[in-house]
C-alpha cells in the first residue's frame, strides 16, 4: 500500500507540473522495494519521472556546497553499469551537466571526467582497456563542440581536485563512484537534481533510513536544502526546459 502511494504522489506531482500548476517538484526518499512490491519496477524517481514526463534520457545530478557530480549509470549493478558505458552516453552526460550549469549561472564550467579503473586504467595496466574504448571518444566528441571538458582521469584524484575548487562538475561512471564522496563532503546539504527533465526536480541525496523511522533522529537538513534549490531553480524560467 504504501509502494503504490508513492507511487501515486510521484504521478500526480508529475501531472501538475507539466500541466504548470506547480512550478517544481521536490521528493523525499522512495523505498524501491515498496515500489516493487506494489507491481511499478522502476530502479527510482528518476526513471520512474522520465517515464511520466515522456523523457527518453536523464541523468541524475547531486549537488553539495563543494561539490557537483552527474552520473553516467545510476541504480544497476557494478558489472551491469561497466556493460552499459559507452562514448555516446558518456557525451550526453557531460552535455547534460554541461548545460545544466550553464542554466545555472556558469558560463564556461571545467567539467572532470572520472576513469572506470584504478589510476584511469594505467595506460592498460589495470582493466580491459575501458577508458579508450568506453570513455574518451564521449569526452573527444564534447571538446570538439568547445566543452570545457577533461578525462578520464583517476577518480580519486578528481574528487580531491575538485572538492578544492579546480572543477565545477564531476562526471562519475557509476552510482557508488559519485554517492561516496558526496556523502563524505556534505549529506547534511546535498541535494539531488534530475537533469534533462522538462520540469524541475530536486530531492534528498540519501535513502530511507527505516531504521531510525519513528525515533525522531533524522536529519533534515537535506530535505530543506532541496526544497530551497527547487524554490530557487522555479524563478529561473529557463530551468525549467
Amino acid at each position: 500500500m504504501a509502494g503504490h502511494a508513492a507511487y501515486e504522489y510521484i504521478r500526480v506531482a508529475s501531472e501538475l507540473a507539466m500541466a504548470g500548476k506547480v512550478q517544481a517538484i521536490c521528493t523525499a526518499p522512495l523505498n524501491k522495494e515498496a515500489l516493487h512490491a506494489a507491481g511499478h519496477i522502476f530502479p527510482g524517481h528518476t526513471e520512474l519521472l522520465a517515464q511520466l514526463t515522456g523523457t527518453e534520457e536523464v541523468s541524475m545530478m547531486l549537488s553539495t556546497p563543494k561539490i557537483r557530480v552527474i552520473h553516467v549509470t545510476t541504480h544497476i549493478g557494478l558489472v551491469d553499469a561497466i556493460r552499459k558505458i559507452n562514448p555516446d552516453l558518456v557525451e550526453r552526460t557531460i552535455r547534460r551537466g554541461h548545460e545544466a550549469l550553464v542554466r545555472a549561472g556558469i558560463p564556461n564550467p571545467k567539467i572532470g571526467v572520472c576513469a572506470i579503473n584504478p589510476h584511469a586504467g594505467e595506460n592498460g595496466l589495470f582493466g580491459q582497456g575501458e577508458e579508450a574504448e568506453k570513455i574518451e571518444p564521449g569526452v573527444k566528441a564534447a571538446q570538439a563542440d568547445g566543452i570545457n571538458a577533461v578525462g578520464p582521469l583517476p577518480a580519486d584524484t578528481l574528487f580531491f581536485l575538485a572538492g578544492r575548487g579546480d572543477y565545477d562538475l564531476v562526471v562519475a561512471m557509476y552510482h557508488d563512484q559519485g554517492h561516496g564522496p558526496v556523502k563524505v563532503l556534505g549529506i547534511e546539504a546535498g541535494v539531488n537534481i534530475t537533469v534533462g527533465l522538462p520540469v524541475i526536480r530536486t530531492s534528498v541525496d540519501h535513502g530511507t533510513a527505516f531504521d531510525i523511522a519513528g525515533k525522531a533522529i533524522a536529519d533534515s537538513r537535506s530535505m530543506v536544502e532541496a526544497l530551497h534549490q527547487a524554490a530557487e531553480m522555479a524563478t529561473r524560467p529557463s530551468m525549467a526546459v
